[in-house]
């Protein structure tokens, strides 16, 4: 089987992307997937997505972990399937796709990708940290000297410790200025750091406005590979909670699988 794909990243935060509209992507695979997502023996990404018809709105996104396994909803690779979708000549500049997580609209503009994420009706607060659901599971964490922080080890062992094996993501902060923060992110799924998370970026956003550590409600995210946007509504929760930032295509290819 020959299989086209397209690279796409959203800071940093990398993906294999198909366009299966036709349904020919053998989607119970997982060893596949897994093999493409592979940076030494396939194409190299953090996940793999799907783009397919849906009877309703204007595409269905399905997303997989680079273990293979199908997940939670991915706020970045959301943003770089607008832009496929775009690219393909699906949408044109505002569009409304369906998730595992339910209904999204979404603007592009100039590469830039503003998707409205899921409404957050609770933030827990733990002794150090808060947990909540932005579409994914998600730890905040403030830290000091984050720059040297061992985000592998130290995620892994809230990851497991805490979480078990069904797991959250681990995000580890330090604010910057009144309205900003940086984060770094041990994602479950990939079981290491990526450059970029956009639900743990949503994550922080709200949960830093949460601990009162800001009173903006549009807050500037600096991930390892670049920079995104969270705005939010906080009445009786978070809503009109949006994700901006760019994506970009890398590549396209053909496998022999």
């Amino acid at each position: 089987m020959r299989i086209t794909f397209f690279k796409y990243q959203g800071t940093g935060n990398d993906f294999v992307i198909i366009d299966n509209r036709n349904l020919y992507f053998p989607k119970e695979n997982s060893e596949l997937v897994a093999t493409l997502c592979d940076r030494k023996f396939g194409v190299g990404a953090d996940g793999l997505i799907l783009l397919e018809n849906d009877p309703d709105l204007d595409f269905n996104m399905v997303y997989y972990n680079s273990d293979g396994n199908t997940s939670t909803m991915c706020g970045n690779g959301g943003r770089c399937l607008v832009a496929f979708a775009q690219f393909l000549g699906v949408i044109d500049k505002e569009c409304v796709f369906n998730a595992i997580d339910g209904k999204h609209t979404a603007t592009i503009d100039n590469g830039i990708v503003s998707l409205q994420m899921k409404d957050v009706s609770e933030v827990t607060t733990k002794p150090n940290s808060f947990y909540l659901d932005t579409g994914s599971p998600h730890h905040v964490q403030l830290v000091e000297n984050l720059k040297d922080f061992n985000v592998p080890i130290e995620g892994a062992k809230l990851r497991y410790g805490i979480y078990g094996e069904s797991g959250s993501n681990i995000n580890f902060v330090e604010q910057k200025a009144d309205d900003s923060f940086a984060v770094r992110t041990y994602e479950r799924g990939v079981e290491n750091e990526t450059l970029s998370c956009g639900t743990g970026v949503t994550a922080v956003a709200i949960a830093m406005y949460e601990a009162g550590k800001t009173n903006h409600t549009k807050i500037d995210i600096e991930t390892e590979g670049g920079y995104l946007a969270v705005h939010f509504e906080s009445v009786n929760g978070y809503k009109n909670v949006f994700l901006v930032g760019p994506a970009r295509q890398v590549f396209k290819g053909e496998l022999e699988c």
